[in-house]
């Protein structure tokens, strides 16, 4: 089997509360050297036979990211 691995992310310009809010906790761990956070989500699609990447950024496009706020990333995994 193969395996594609869709990466989504908040656009730059778009806020990005969860990551702030682990970036404010860092330092209470006594994480210091980060200075920003940004969290995504990775969602893996196993196909048989050949991985069809452009199947694989049809489904992101259509159904795993909101491409207003989110864009997205297809891989094949190895």
């Amino acid at each position: 089997m193969a395996r594609v691995v869709v990466d989504v992310m908040l656009k730059p310009e778009i806020l990005d509360p969860q990551g702030q809010a682990v970036a404010n906790a860092l330092p209470r761990l006594g994480v210091t050297e980060v200075t920003s956070v940004r969290i995504g989500k990775r969602i893996e699609l196993e196909f048989t036979g050949e991985p069809d990447l452009e199947k694989a950024r049809e489904i992101a496009d259509k159904l795993l990211a909101n491409t207003v706020i989110e864009s997205f990333d297809v891989r094949v995994e190895k």
